[in-house]
């Protein structure tokens, strides 16, 4: 019995020995295997346990990965003419109770990084039809804008770039024009190549910004600016959700660089799934040129309640 006693003693002293000494409750690699040695105090035998190691970049090498679940460089959550799903209830002043909604989408072609993160260079495609009902006037379709682009991006650390190319249109309904036979219908059509930048300074603010020129365009001008911050969870939330804010610019050349502001608040909830989509809904307000671009030059102030979902 003391002849293990004694063996068992001098393994441990040897093991002290052998093994240089950590801090309280530090672990790190030890020169055998995978296992670590962990000292909590010196006055207590130190025991094994198996380290957290951080995977090594070699653990997710780059390549070609085909219709990615992640985008790299997401649609701004208060931008009005961003492809998404969504509606919002508002009030203008003199007009009375509209719905203004979109339905479309933004998705993953292809991409050249890892495969299980937002990194790398990607080229998406995305479209949206914008549309406004008037629930005063038996829901009539009072006008319509769609949209269709190919953003190219490339993210690394917590930075994106995008360059992108969309065409939108704007049209009249036939319901509004039979009802207003004296409106003058405007062909608004815009092709635009657009520059953005977008960063991350903590892990839910977003701040960005973006230039556009139109190589195309009628009634269109030829710039336009956008600008924002926002700040959203970027983990699942599970079903208790997180606060979220954003605010929005939208500058036009047509309007002699007017435009408008957008500002959302209220509760969002983040997908468990590799593609992170985001619910949100909350009160929404809009200030300045209508966002339906058949009446690009009327002002609209715009309150309301508002559910999107955001890819």
């Amino acid at each position: 019995m003391r002849r293990t006693s004694f063996l068992l003693l001098l393994a441990l002293g040897m093991l002290n020995v052998l093994v240089p000494k950590a801090a309280h409750g530090q672990s790190f690699d030890a020169p055998f295997g995978d296992a670590a040695v962990i000292i909590l105090d010196e006055h207590s035998p130190p025991y094994i346990a198996v380290p957290t190691v951080e995977p090594s970049p070699f653990d997710n090498p780059w390549g070609i990965v085909c219709l990615p679940e992640q985008l790299i460089y997401r649609s701004y959550l208060a931008g009005v003419k961003e492809s998404r799903m969504g509606a919002q209830l508002i009030n203008r002043p003199h007009d009375g109770v509209l719905l203004d909604g979109t339905l479309g989408g933004r998705f993953g072609l292809l991409r050249f990084g890892p495969r299980d993160q937002p990194l790398g260079f990607q080229v998406d495609v995305e479209g949206a039809a914008h549309v406004r009902l008037d629930p005063d006037e038996e829901v009539d379709l009072r006008s319509a804008d769609f949209r269709a682009g190919v953003p190219f991006t490339y993210g690394w650390g917590n930075q994106q770039i995008k360059f992108a190319y969309y065409h939108i249109s704007a049209h009249l309904a036939d319901e509004f024009l039979l009802k207003n036979p004296g409106f003058t219908r405007l062909n608004y059509t815009r092709d635009a190549l657009v520059l953005g930048y977008s960063i991350y300074p903590t892990e839910r603010l977003r701040l960005y910004g973006e230039a556009g020129w139109a190589f195309h365009s009628d009634v269109s001008g030829l710039w336009e600016f956008q600008f924002g911050a926002e700040y959203a969870p970027t983990r699942p939330t599970g079903i208790r959700g997180e606060p979220f804010f954003a605010v929005n610019g939208h500058l036009r050349e047509e309007v002699n660089y007017g435009g408008g502001f957008t500002a959302q608040a209220g509760w969002a909830w983040r997908g468990d799934g590799p593609s992170g989509r985001l619910l949100r809904m909350g009160l929404h307000y809009y200030n300045g040129e209508s966002p339906q671009f058949s009446f690009f030059d009327d002002f609209e102030q715009q309150i309301g309640f508002g559910v999107w979902y955001d890819f």
